[in-house]
């Protein structure tokens, strides 16, 4: 995997919104945050727009202009890292029409999670690392004094990769293993299953996470793991947080997401920081990650 140019003071940083639209004070945060850690903050055209589609849907712009600005951060001598604003639905509009060899070319940081996970999927098939971790509202809310914003700044300057450890569970399996990391949220990447730019594949050590998906319907991803013959192969599993499903039965969750992976012998870490919570921790995708599961603790050390 290609490890993009680590940033300098005065590199620029740009803020796009490639999905749903965000509020400007977080844009605001952002940029006061970017510049506070030494660098130019530089804004998409169309980062603050709105636009509405299918009466229920509402994006930055239309795909296009969404795609423009991504274009725009992509061949951008100044740009050296790309910050997406927010996640919300219209990323998988753009993968098709990234060019995947200008970007191994060129490669550039890009930082998201949730609906962003489907560019992540477009830099681990350009063979780019790139990092899963919270966007302009974590920024807004918390600055650059905080684990999370630490993290990301010590990973794009090249000083140092993480290593997590938490609790452990009373759903975890123990064991230990060596492997690529790849993930993000669940339901954006099963939608795309069987296509170039999938990324759960056998081998891998796959984290998971998503948000206002019921039991039934994370259960019914699983299945089609299972069924494609994905889900028995992984060399590990990390389960991050599932929020705001119906009665927000947590239990019921992860009891699930446990019996589904009963048959299989790979290490499975529960509970992790992981998702749309206000500690949503940064991985960076793409890198080997080593996870230890034992019955004190979990350990996750990420390795270039």
């Amino acid at each position: 995997m290609i490890i993009p140019p680590f940033l300098k003071p005065g590199d620029g940083v740009a803020i796009i919104s490639p999905s749903g639209t965000v509020l400007s004070e977080r844009v605001d945060g952002a940029i006061n945050a970017i510049e506070q850690w030494g660098f130019h903050a530089i804004e998409g055209e169309h980062t603050r727009e709105q636009y509405h589609a299918y009466e229920v849907v509402t994006h930055s712009a239309p795909w296009q202009l969404r795609l423009d600005d991504l274009r725009w951060a992509l061949n951008d001598p100044q740009v050296k890292a790309i910050l997406c604003s927010r996640g919300g639905y219209g990323a998988v509009h753009l993968l098709e029409h990234i060019d995947l060899d200008a970007l191994a070319r060129n490669p550039k940081w890009i930082i998201g999670f949730s609906d962003i996970s489907a560019l992540h999927a477009a830099w681990h098939r350009a063979g780019v690392v790139s990092i899963h971790s919270p966007m302009a509202k974590h920024l807004w809310l918390n600055g650059i004094d905080n684990e999370t914003s630490r993290i990301n700044y010590n990973v794009i300057t090249g000083s140092g990769l993480p290593t997590y450890t938490i609790a452990p569970h009373h759903h975890n399996r123990t064991g230990s293993a060596t492997a690529t990391i790849t993930g993000g949220n669940l339901a954006v990447l099963m939608g795309l299953l069987a296509t170039p730019f999938n990324i759960i594949k056998p081998g891998n050590i796959l984290f998971i996470e998503d948000v206002a998906e019921q039991v039934y319907q994370v259960q019914r991803l699983l299945y089609h793991l299972r069924l494609a013959g994905i889900l028995p192969r992984l060399a590990g599993l990390i389960v991050g947080q599932f929020t705001k499903h119906r009665g927000d039965d947590t239990s019921a969750m992860l009891d699930m997401i446990s019996d589904m992976v009963a048959p299989y012998s790979y290490p499975v870490a529960f509970n992790f920081h992981i998702g749309h919570v206000p500690r949503n921790v940064p991985i960076v995708e793409g890198t080997t990650a080593t996870l230890q599961v034992t019955a004190s603790a979990t350990t996750l050390a990420l390795n270039w």
